[in-house]
């Protein structure tokens, strides 16, 4: 029994790992024929290139499929590796449309557009959309709309077989935040409990979109780019070109929900809405957006730029949420609210919103054990016997986790440094660099001076967006599930 146990786990079962990618490439095929259909209903020859694009990826995913491995087992290691691999290869077959369609993207540009969309950074290289197809429009939001809860969780809520094989550690290994609890007995159960409320909550607000100026196409991009914290748009007007109070504030809640815990949403929509008043990341959340609003509105003041209500109101509000929650939408004259803003902008970016979410950023959790963590540092220099905890919603917090949590924000950091270093030495300006690189890691998407404010990547060096494609993806995954894949003795038996 135990020379099994030790043969199982000596190696990577690769052969396995194959097969469920080839289940992944068939889930990819069969999101492909949505843009497909909308593609012959608006009478665009990108339905036919959408047919190829979907042969092409549900051949692979057949053949992958046809594999049988002599083990079905699934271990930690083969999870972290599924888990980094998959987002690569879905990006790779993902980016066939934007390279066959009518965008007029290279590799680089459409592999950087592609993952930008799955890892819902929303920082795009096309520089106009009104000659883009509007069934790559609608893929584009599909691709984030997957990739806003992950690739793997949707696996596991339609692949219930992964829950007997290595289920929980690949929920580990995409989830983001600091632990993660099962809402269910099994995982799958977990994964299909989180879907149904991010599906619910897109089809909601795609509803109350529809109560607006906006047409079906575009309220159904809106709710999957809004409810995914992805930020693509699809069209060149902003959200603000609507001229619409209504669309703000609607698109401004359901930021705001993007941002929150889902599994605290399932717990509240299930009847267990105690938790949500006992949540610290929640009204930390809560708190810190009033406090970039006042920020902000200070801001505005101080430059008198606050001439209408709105100034002083809706948009100040609306920046804060879209910023922390890290979706990316701005306002036209964001770039005229002067350095003030930045400096909020960039905390905002750093921080994100809570875990478990579909935001990017460090997450408040984190901040929450790190800034109680020093608060018993300094209290302990002035009563060294003192036996102290660091406090989570009412539970205490254990040492490894700790650990972890300082851990992550130290790499987060040092991805942030050598990111911007290798980008400036590629030849990006120095300000840009590090900016560019912190929007990345955190899935914001927003750029500075080169790629303006809303974050157009077009004139950015080839070799810097597949820089800042690796850091997109390992910001997404939260660092160690990629970073993981390059120490050694990750490889060892």
């Amino acid at each position: 029994m135990t020379a099994t146990v030790h043969r199982h786990r000596s190696y990577i079962n690769l052969l396995m790992l194959l097969r469920v990618i080839g289940w992944l490439l068939m889930i990819e095929a069969a999101f492909m024929v949505i843009p497909c259909v909308v593609g012959l209903f608006y009478g665009e020859r990108s339905f036919w290139q959408f047919l190829i694009c979907i042969g092409v990826t549900a051949g692979c995913g057949g053949g992958l499929m046809s594999i049988r491995p002599l083990s079905r087992e699934m271990g930690k290691r083969e999870a972290i590796c599924l888990t980094g691999f998959t987002w690569i290869i879905l990006s790779i077959f993902g980016m066939l449309p934007f390279l066959i369609c009518q965008t007029h993207l290279n590799i680089t540009d459409a592999f950087f557009e592609t993952m930008s969309g799955f890892t819902t950074t929303g920082a795009t290289v096309l520089n106009s959309l009104s000659d883009v197809p509007k069934s790559i429009l609608l893929w584009r939001c599909i691709v984030q709309w997957i990739g806003g809860l992950g690739i793997i969780l949707f696996t596991l809520a339609v692949l219930p077989m992964l829950n007997y094989q290595g289920g929980m550690q690949l929920f580990n290994a995409e989830v983001t935040g600091i632990t993660h609890d099962k809402l269910r007995p099994r995982i799958s159960y977990t994964a299909q409990g989180l879907w149904l409320v991010y599906i619910s909550l897109t089809v909601l607000l795609t509803v109350l979109l529809l109560f607006s100026d906006m047409t079906p196409f575009d309220a159904i991009c809106y709710g999957l780019s809004t409810m995914s914290t992805g930020g693509f748009a699809n069209s060149d007007m902003t959200i603000d070109g609507y001229g619409s109070l209504y669309i703000k504030i609607v698109i401004m809640l359901f930021m705001f929900i993007g941002g929150v815990n889902f599994s605290l949403i399932y717990k509240a929509v299930t009847g267990n809405g105690r938790h949500i008043f006992r949540n610290d990341a929640l009204k930390w959340y809560l708190v810190i957006i009033l406090i970039c609003y006042a920020a902000l509105v200070f801001n505005l003041w101080s430059r008198g730029m606050a001439h209408t209500l709105d100034d002083v109101t809706i948009d100040p509000l609306f920046q804060a949420v879209s910023i922390l929650s890290s979706t990316g939408l701005t306002e036209p004259d964001f770039h005229d609210w002067g350095p003030v803003a930045i400096v909020v902008l960039v905390v905002m970016m750093f921080m994100g919103a809570c875990a478990g979410s579909t935001s990017g950023g460090a997450k408040i959790d984190r901040f929450i054990v790190l800034f109680k963590f020093l608060r018993n540092e300094f209290f302990k220099m002035m009563h060294p016997s003192a036996v102290t905890t660091v406090s989570i919603n009412g539970k205490g917090t254990p040492n490894a986790v700790i650990m972890k949590t300082l851990a992550f924000l130290f790499l987060y950091v040092v991805v942030i440094m050598a990111g911007g270093v290798a980008l400036v030495l590629i030849g990006l300006p120095l300000k840009d660099s590090f900016f560019c690189c912190l929007s990345a890691v955190s899935n914001t998407g927003l750029g500075t001076d080169i790629t303006g404010i809303n974050g157009n990547y077009y004139y950015v060096a080839p070799a810097a967006k597949w820089v800042l494609s690796f850091i997109m993806l390992t910001g997404r995954l939260e660092l160690f599930t990629i970073l993981l894949l390059f120490t050694p003795s990750f490889w060892k038996k």
